[in-house]
């Protein structure tokens, strides 16, 4: 039988109050099993970043159940959900969020010296094919570069997740397939269930699991049977 790293149950998020309420989960009930790489698919507004950021433990839910594992999220209190996120999860967004003072070593460094299992910093930056960058700033890294910092910066951790928030937003195409392929690497290595929101459709087919989203629920769930490499996928 499989695990789920999450299963939420009726899972609601309401911002603001009476008819200018704005309903951006509408009762999400959902399993996303150990050690896959799931997309969250659909156009801006449907749901997917608010559940990202949920399960994250950056936000909480109007009403319903999350829980990680066996552990209840939506439980928990700030400090927990702060050891939750520390412990257990890394973050990889649109934008790099690198501290530009900082060599890509560096970055990497600010978050192996909170972490409780932490990987060596060159072991990170060498994961993403970046060992002979260590010691650029950001600004000596093109826009990919910068992306595979914040991706080493995440997974020196050793998430049991990592999320990604539409990480080739502002990537070129092979660009793009690059960060896909060290995205790909994390969860075949590392073993980590990778989630992938965005709202580029192609991305779907390098997918174990593909939920599709729309008005704040889930439309449809699909298991790929077979996956692309990032290479053949489509821009």
């Amino acid at each position: 039988m499989t695990s789920n790293t999450f299963t939420t149950r009726n899972l609601r998020k309401i911002y603001g109050e009476g008819p200018a309420a704005v309903h951006a989960l509408r009762g999400v009930t959902l399993e996303i099993p150990e050690g896959e790489i799931v997309v969250l698919l659909g156009p801006s507004g449907s749901g997917k970043s608010t559940l990202l950021n949920i399960v994250g433990g950056l936000d909480r839910g109007t009403d319903g159940e999350v829980f990680f594992r066996d552990r209840k999220l939506s439980d928990m209190s700030d400090a927990e959900l702060t050891r939750y996120r520390r412990d257990h999860v890394g973050f990889v967004f649109q934008f790099y969020n690198l501290m530009p003072s900082l060599t890509a070593r560096e970055n990497v460094e600010l978050v192996t010296e909170i972490a409780r299992n932490p990987m060596d910093p060159d072991t990170a930056l060498a994961l993403v094919g970046l060992a002979d960058r260590a010691d650029h700033f950001p600004a000596q890294l093109s826009g990919g570069e910068q992306q595979r910092v914040a991706i080493a910066r995440a997974v020196a951790k050793q998430p049991d997740v990592l999320f990604c928030d539409e990480p080739t937003g502002a990537l070129d195409s092979k660009t793009g397939r690059a960060v896909l392929h060290v995205l790909k690497d994390v969860n075949e290595k590392l073993g980590a269930t990778v989630m992938i929101v965005t709202h580029a459709a192609a991305q779907a087919d390098m997918a174990d699991r593909v939920i599709r989203f729309g008005d704040g629920d889930v439309t449809d769930v699909t298991v790929n049977k077979t996956k692309l490499s990032p290479d053949d996928i489509a821009w």
